[in-house]
């Protein structure tokens, strides 16, 4: 299984999350977007549905219900309801269970030391599992760049 690490520098998650998850619908994929607690998760929705006026990122929660009718659900429990194969980390979460996945998208903020620290065990962990690993870096225009495999 795929895991991917993105390590944000210019925008925070609110801006960069619409643009990766647009990518992830645009190949045919539902996602599931772990979060770390119930108000991140409505803050993260409610994002979503306000990122471009041109445009919407189809999303529910908990809250709205219908897991199974939603392209992405956001939680801040280990769950996959709406059967999705991508899962996006953030806020310094982990899954136990990467497998049920066919990729993993785990993003986290260059600007706080401690969530670089989390997302390098994270890594490791990965690693040891035998997970392929790739590391992508924010670029200043706020695209990424691969900086290495694993």
């Amino acid at each position: 299984m795929r895991v991917d690490f993105y390590h944000l520098q210019k925008w925070p998650l609110e801006r960069a999350l619409p643009q990766i998850l647009t990518k992830v619908r645009q190949a045919g994929h539902r996602a599931v977007i772990l979060a770390g607690s119930e108000e991140r998760v409505e803050s993260l929705s409610n994002a979503l549905w306000a990122h471009d006026p041109n445009s919407w990122l189809a999303n529910g929660t908990a809250k709205d219900g219908h897991a199974a009718d939603q392209p992405i659900w956001l939680t801040d429990r280990p769950e996959n309801p709406n059967e999705a194969s991508v899962l996006v980390v953030t806020d310094s979460m982990a899954s136990d269970d990467l497998r049920a996945y066919e990729r993993c998208l785990d993003l986290f903020d260059g600007n706080d030391s401690e969530a670089v620290s989390t997302a390098r065990d994270r890594w490791q962990k990965a690693r040891d599992e035998g997970h392929e690993l790739h590391y992508w870096q924010q670029t200043d225009r706020g695209g990424w760049e691969e900086k290495a495999q694993a």
